[in-house]
């Protein structure tokens, strides 16, 4: 069980160990054919990562008292989601890196077309996850949840961002430009998982669930600017991948637009804004603020 009244850092371990042990129990294992497969995509997923995602999930859920059984499922759903697009990410034809959470990428591990495969599959398993549990009491949301993760995913979403970003590289674009990359890239998931989380409890009327998403796309921008400064700051031992690559790319960072000082300045900026839409929210949105800050302050 996870104590709703939990200081932070005692809540965060107990999602990120649920959430673990959902996804361990989900992904097939290499007693089953075939094998090799099975191994990349449990490589792939399991043990690594912050897991902000699920975070995101279990906060929105407390924001409306939802069964933490059901947030399994939809927690699940979307880190498998992000798990499959680091492994295409990660392939030569995109950004052709070697080293992922502190670990050589999958298809360094493996090869090339058993990463390509491993994410594809990751990608079914995580609607797999979504669909085949009771998540709402109205079939319907459920539905409208399907919906929801499929278009965060494709080409409106984190595919669509992901092309805009690798047709990007070496121009320069404009901060509105950079933003609506990002709001697609990293932000629609992110605003995917906080969205998942709210249906599967007490429902929320039109007027604070477009509060609650408007925090989310502040934190999803947010999550992104960080990743930029720690680009540039931190070292590849600290941050688990290759530290540096965008510059080296010559990708459009928001460092590279607005310089390092601004940037931080930025990310400051999104977080007090997320912290004002959730603060329309009353007390149980504490927990959203407490992963946005979360969000902000990591250094990997």
């Amino acid at each position: 069980m996870i104590a709703a009244g939990a200081d932070f850092k005692t809540w965060m371990s107990a999602v990120q160990a649920r959430i673990e042990t959902v996804l361990e129990n989900s992904l097939p294992t290499d007693e089953h054919m075939p094998a090799r497969l099975h191994q990349a995509m449990r490589y792939a997923v399991l043990d690594g990562g912050k897991r902000v995602r699920p975070l995101l999930v279990f906060a929105a859920g407390e924001l409306v008292g939802a069964d933490p059984a059901r947030l399994d499922h939809a927690a699940a759903a979307v880190e498998l989601i992000h798990a499959y697009s680091l492994v295409h990410d990660d392939m030569p034809a995109m950004d052709n890196d070697v080293l992922r959470r502190g670990k050589p990428t999958v298809h360094v591990a493996f090869d090339e077309a058993t990463a390509l495969l491993a994410g594809d599959a990751l990608q079914t398993a995580a609607f797999e996850s979504l669909s085949k549990q009771v998540l709402t009491d109205d079939a319907r949301d459920q539905i409208a949840m399907v919906h929801l993760l499929a278009k965060a995913s494709g080409s409106h979403g984190m595919c669509g961002g992901q092309g805009i970003d690798l047709y990007s590289v070496g121009k320069a674009l404009t901060l509105p430009e950079l933003e609506l990359m990002h709001i697609l890239k990293t932000g629609a998931l992110i605003r995917a998982s906080v969205l998942l989380g709210a249906h599967c409890g007490s429902k929320l009327d039109a007027a604070a669930l477009a509060g609650l998403d408007h925090a989310a796309k502040c934190v999803g921008l947010a999550f992104q600017v960080i990743d930029d400064i720690l680009d540039c700051e931190a070292d590849s031992a600290t941050l688990g991948k290759t530290a540096g690559k965008d510059a080296a790319n010559d990708k459009p960072t928001y460092v590279s637009l607005l310089g390092l000082p601004a940037a931080k300045e930025k990310a400051a900026e999104l977080q007090r804004e997320a912290h004002a839409a959730l603060d329309a929210l009353g007390a149980n949105a504490a927990r959203l603020k407490q992963v946005a800050d979360f969000i902000v302050a990591r250094r990997s």
